[in-house]
């Protein structure tokens, strides 16, 4: 499975920002997602976990970013959002999604990770 996530760069503090994660099958097929997550590494910091969602929609966040960002994701959870606003320079980072994934024939499940999208927040 490869995680394409797309969307960042350059904001001013208080701007927006959506980042996009795509799900695709490098064999095989997706049978099914069971959850997906965006995570945040910051300089100098530890990987941070943001925002997750399931694929009954159950949400949560993390308290850094609660009321600014806004997970979701398409019928199937082929693909993941984060929507972010009133983003500040310590939302710097490069952010990261993660699936959780059953692919076919075998119906063998996963984890897996994007290869990340920088986020500058700078004026």
């Amino acid at each position: 499975v490869q995680l394409q996530a797309s969307g960042g760069g350059l904001v001013q503090p208080g701007g927006s920002l959506r980042l996009t994660c795509a799900a695709s099958a490098t064999s095989g097929y997706i049978f099914k997602t069971y959850s997906a997550a965006w995570y945040r590494q910051a300089p100098g910091k530890q990987r941070e976990l943001l925002a997750s969602i399931t694929n009954d929609g159950f949400s949560n966040y993390a308290d850094s970013v609660r009321g600014r960002f806004t997970i979701s994701a398409d019928n199937g959870l082929s693909s993941a959002y984060l929507q972010m606003h009133s983003l500040k320079p310590e939302d710097t980072g490069v952010y990261r999604c993660w699936m959780d994934v059953s692919t076919g024939p075998k119906l063998a499940r996963g984890q897996y990770w994007g290869q990340g999208t920088q986020v500058t927040v700078s004026s």
